[in-house]
């Protein structure tokens, strides 16, 4: 909301920007804290909560955040965001618990196909709003990038805030850093203007690599942590 109104955005765009603030953690994200040697199962806790709790709070965020500058309609969202997470994960559930065997076999291949659906995902918006995106993309990219770091930084001191450890507060900072892009895009076309999905195309490609960067930060202190204090026992032995 504080970007939208800073960077004095249109309507259509400004919705996007929303969005992305107002869908839930992203599933990226417990990799990534996985990489960061964060809490995984914290990770995959928060992301579950902040999903399950998407129908009737994203809607809602994104009615109260930017009802003045356009429609939102709360019912059909909130049908179309159950559509689109709830089902799929109590269908993946189900079929994890009565086919685990074929589960298996198949989960290699998973990451791949997220990665193709996401692919054709930011393919479409590009190819809806390609016009759209030679005026506004740099601008967007700028947004996209102050949106993720400062989602980062309020999540880490957040979590410092309350006196979480290192591990801890890492995963916070990613899971607020980290979001559902997909959806977001997925709502904006569903819901206002090809042009809103642009923040969510460029989130869905801008987060991973400042995810990877950020694990690659803390798995590297970490090493170096560990080594000192190797070095530090074998001195105080000797």
């Amino acid at each position: 909301w504080g970007l939208v109104r800073i960077f004095a955005l249109p309507p259509e765009l400004a919705i996007g920007v929303i969005l992305v603030g107002t869908c839930p953690g992203g599933t990226a994200s417990n990799v990534i804290s996985y990489l960061a040697r964060g809490d995984v199962a914290l990770s995959v806790s928060m992301t579950m909560a902040t999903t399950l709790l998407a129908p009737i709070v994203t809607p809602a965020l994104t009615w109260l955040l930017a009802g003045a500058w356009i429609h939102v309609s709360f019912l059909s969202m909130m049908i179309s965001i159950v559509q689109m997470v709830l089902v799929p994960v109590l269908l993946g559930l189900g079929v994890n618990h009565f086919f685990s065997r074929s589960v298996e076999k198949v989960l290699p291949a998973m990451p791949v196909v997220s990665v193709v659906t996401i692919v054709i995902l930011v393919g479409c918006v590009v190819s809806l709003s390609a016009s759209r995106l030679f005026d506004v993309g740099l601008l967007m990219a700028v947004i996209v990038v102050l949106h993720n770091v400062f989602g980062l930084t309020l999540g880490y001191l957040m979590a410092k805030l309350f006196r979480l450890d290192s591990k801890k507060s890492r995963t916070v900072a990613i899971e607020v850093g980290m979001q559902n892009s997909g959806m977001a895009a997925s709502l904006a076309v569903l819901y206002f203007n090809p042009a809103a999905a642009i923040p969510g195309a460029i989130f869905s490609v801008w987060h991973n690599i400042s995810g990877s960067l950020i694990a690659n930060y803390f798995s590297r202190r970490d090493e170096k942590s560990e080594e000192v204090r190797i070095k530090e026992s074998t001195a105080h032995v000797a």
